[in-house]
């Protein structure tokens, strides 16, 4: 007879005869009498601490209660209980229980799956810009356009709170309107105004990458001209705060240029304009707003505008020979004029809708006479409808879209036509969300495969936040996603392509926290020397660190070990990085141990820290969070707040403040947990320097694990993290699962997050490895029925 295994554990092992239901192996009487002795003494009916009460769970028939046993997996995998202080069982017998509700829970799994139910899903705004960017080759910033998404489950593509409103609607209306006239380059434009500011505290004393060789400061701009036609440019220069415009001392010369040629060239200062602006800040205003406004012909389409200083030699300059200086409140760099921000208004006399991506994209055919009309308006609206409705277009679909262009094309033309048909599918339902249907026959509550094509629109959200394009459509209506190696060969071309970006800009980004950065401003006075310069580097390295991880295919455990980073010569600086020049990242090899791999980046220190200080607890959550995936449960009410340094006298360090913070019974036992974490990483001062003292005295880095492991600094903190791999790629695997199903995960989902670990560490921990195990997942690949009652009410 044909027999199946369906776990091992412990010695413990199930063969059952094929087809046959699942059993429950018998716990050993030592599990039992190791969580009576040291987990039921404060988990019980009578204490119900963290309402956990195992005192009348049954180690017999796990799956019974299998959510309150993941909880005690998650806690016991991370070492959190029992808790510090109190008595512990020996570490091999907690690895022994482990290894057995693991087993047990992911046998029941197997055994009766339970993927989830995926709910309707909104395209959140990362998710629009990239799909109309890939449906009609239109890139454009849609910030401006519609608000930005709520997060939860630390994502904000997640289904549940993408909710829809009227004011909403009315916005995609709206930018549908607008991005159909861009793309098609409708002569009816009217002029607008584009403004774009320079951060307050750029510091445009040295060149910024992406701009022109042999210039200073300024600004990169990426701006869609929607017409072959005039525009007219205008900088405005900073003033300090009495309303003086800097570095009319001596004379300088300001470039705007357009895809790296040079339009327009202008003096700013000198003897003439430093006059004018002693004797009347006024007319030096007026002069140079007007000296600085230029109208030029440009070519429709996106063009990437450089507006910047020319760069002096020391032999032409006048300026003194002295070091840099700035004083942040007067906005005084010490001669030297900065842009505040760029104008562009236009289109003025447009002589056509010129040759752009996006008409390239959209007119696959252009009729020749009327007869040609109607059967090119067809051929062009199927293909734009197939990509933004993820499907093959029906009759149906059809015929309402060449409605929408017949109504267009009498009004207009053929151009205005397939513009009008174009604003109907950026706002249509069957673009803007994604919507699974059960087939029909499928069993109320039952598990199914979902089909190739809603499989084909998982994957390219998931690794590309857009639609699925040409390829992975024909190969979902040719069902070649059901066959493993087609599905592979899908993903491996997925993540070679450069779409996946969308994985570090959107999935890492907000799993490391890197997106706060925008929001992180150290106190001037204790950190004068960050800027904008700085905060931008700092992310910059971290995406471009988790892209090399991602591109090379390397181990998702380098994440926490690898010996290289990037760096500028701005960040290079401020990690005591010799021999690095220049504004453009490099990748180098770090000799400093305590740099290796995220904790080791400004981004993750700066984001973790308040803006005056450290913050162990910041820091010990983070990596309880998003690295261990056990979460501290959240403070209780009313706890006060960390005194500030100095009060009451003396100067005191952070772990003298927090000690004393301790002391309230009410805080203790998870800043037990979170301190020694953070405390790891404290010679790292806010914005990720090095150091090692701190008001208070000499930094004391040492601490003792959850699990009693010692740690004095960075590298041993690395060590203890990597001596339990399996517990990163976990998590790791456990905040990629969610954002690739856009909902949050519950208990029986965790069977399948071990999977994708267990399969990941055969693969070395590769980064493909740990996407595929996502992607084969049942989760990912399959979908739960309505229930009866739901289906009733549909």
């Amino acid at each position: 007879m044909r027999k199946t295994v369906l776990f091992t554990a412990l010695g413990l092992v199930a063969v059952l005869p094929a087809g046959r239901a699942f059993q429950q192996p018998t716990a050993t009487a030592p599990q039992r009498a190791m969580l009576d002795e040291y987990c039921v003494v404060c988990h019980n009916q009578q204490a119900k601490t963290a309402g956990l009460m195992l005192d009348k769970m049954d180690l017999d028939h796990v799956a019974e209660g299998a959510e309150t046993w993941e909880k005690v997996v998650k806690k016991l995998r991370g070492g959190m209980m029992p808790p510090l202080g109190n008595p512990r069982p020996e570490k091999g017998d907690v690895d022994k229980l482990v290894a057995y509700l693991e087993t047990s829970l992911n046998a029941a799994a197997k055994a009766a799956p339970n993927p989830g139910r995926a709910p309707l899903h909104r395209l959140n705004r990362s998710e629009y810009a990239n799909a109309v960017r890939d449906l009609i080759g239109l890139d454009v910033d849609v910030t401006a356009l519609l608000p930005a998404d709520d997060e939860a489950n630390g994502f904000d593509n997640i289904a549940d709170v993408l909710k829809v409103s009227p004011s909403l609607l009315e916005q995609y209306l709206v930018a549908s309107r607008k991005l159909s006239s861009l793309a098609v380059g409708d002569p009816a434009i009217t002029p607008v105004s584009d403004v774009y500011p320079v951060p307050p505290d750029l510091a445009q004393d040295e060149h910024i990458e992406g701009l022109p060789l042999g210039t200073r400061g300024g600004i990169l701009i990426h701006h869609n001209f929607p017409l072959d036609a005039d525009y007219e440019f205008s900088v405005g220069l900073l003033q300090n705060i009495v309303g003086y415009v800097t570095g009319l001392e001596y004379p300088h010369q300001l470039e705007i240029s357009i895809d790296g040629e040079r339009v327009f060239l202008a003096p700013v200062g000198g003897a003439e304009d430093n006059k004018m602006s002693d004797a009347n800040l006024g007319i030096a205003k007026d002069t140079l707003d007007a000296r600085l406004k230029t109208r030029l012909h440009v070519k429709a389409g996106p063009r990437a505008v450089a507006v910047t200083f020319l760069r002096k030699n020391s032999a032409e300059s006048d300026e003194p020979l002295e070091p840099f200086t700035r004083d942040l409140d007067l906005q005084n760099m010490n001669g030297i004029p900065l842009i505040e921000r760029v104008q562009i208004t236009g289109p003025f006399e447009a002589k056509g809708p010129g040759d752009t991506p996006s008409r390239r994209k959209i007119f696959s055919c252009t009729p020749g006479k009327a007869a040609d009309e109607l059967p090119c308006a067809k051929t062009i609206l199927t293909a734009i409808a197939r990509r933004a409705y993820r499907r093959p277009v029906n009759d149906k679909d059809l015929e309402t879209l060449l409605s929408f262009y017949q109504d267009g094309r009498n009004k207009g033309g053929f151009d205005k036509g397939i513009e009008n048909a174009l604003r109907y599918i950026l706002a249509s339902p069957k673009f803007l969300f994604r919507v699974e249907g059960d087939p029909a026959g499928a069993a109320a509550g039952k598990s199914y495969r979902v089909n190739d094509l809603d499989l084909a629109s998982r994957l390219s959200f998931f690794l590309w936040s857009s639609l699925p394009d040409d390829e992975l459509i024909n190969a979902a209506a040719q069902g070649k996603l059901k066959d493993p190696a087609g599905l592979e060969a899908q993903v491996k071309r997925m993540l070679a392509d450069k779409r996946s970006a969308a994985l570090v800009n959107n999935f890492a980004d907000q799993w490391l926290f890197v997106r706060n950065l925008q929001s992180s401003i150290p106190d001037r006075e204790e950190f004068p020397n960050f800027d904008d310069n700085l905060r931008q580097a700092f992310r910059r390295e971290t995406e471009l660190f988790f892209e090399s991880i991602m591109r090379e295919d390397r181990s998702v455990l380098d994440l926490l070990s690898a010996d290289y980073t990037f760096v500028n010569e701005r960040l290079a600086m401020h990690y005591g990085i010799p021999g690095i020049y220049g504004s453009q990242f490099r990748r180098v090899k770090l000799t400093d141990e305590n740099r290796r791999g995220l904790l080791g980046q400004g981004s993750i220190l700066t984001v973790t820290s308040y803006p005056n200080r450290t913050s162990p607890v910041l820091r010990g959550k983070f990596i309880l969070e998003n690295l261990l995936g056990t979460p501290p449960p959240p403070p209780p009410p009313n706890v006060p707040t960390l005194k500030d340094n100095g009060e009451g006298g003396k100067e005191q360090s952070v772990r003298e403040r927090l000690e004393l913070h301790r002391a309230n019974s009410a805080c203790a036992t998870c800043h037990a947990v979170m301190d020694p974490l953070g405390f790891s990483l404290e010679n790292f001062d806010a914005v990720g320097r090095w150091r090692t003292r701190e008001p208070g005295g000499k930094i004391d880095s040492t601490g003792k694990l959850a699990d009693g492991t010692p740690v004095d600094g960075p590298v041993a903190l690395r060590k203890a993290l990597l001596s339990h791999p399996e517990q990163f790629a976990g998590v790791m695997a456990e905040k990629m699962l969610t954002y690739g199903l856009g909902r949050g995960l519950e208990y029986y989902d965790m069977p399948a997050v071990r999977k994708v670990a267990e399969d990941a560490a055969r693969g070395g921990y590769k980064f493909s490895a740990l996407v595929m195990g996502i992607v084969n997942s049942e989760p990912f690949q399959m979908k739960r029925a309505a229930e009866k009652k739901l289906l009733a009410t549909n």
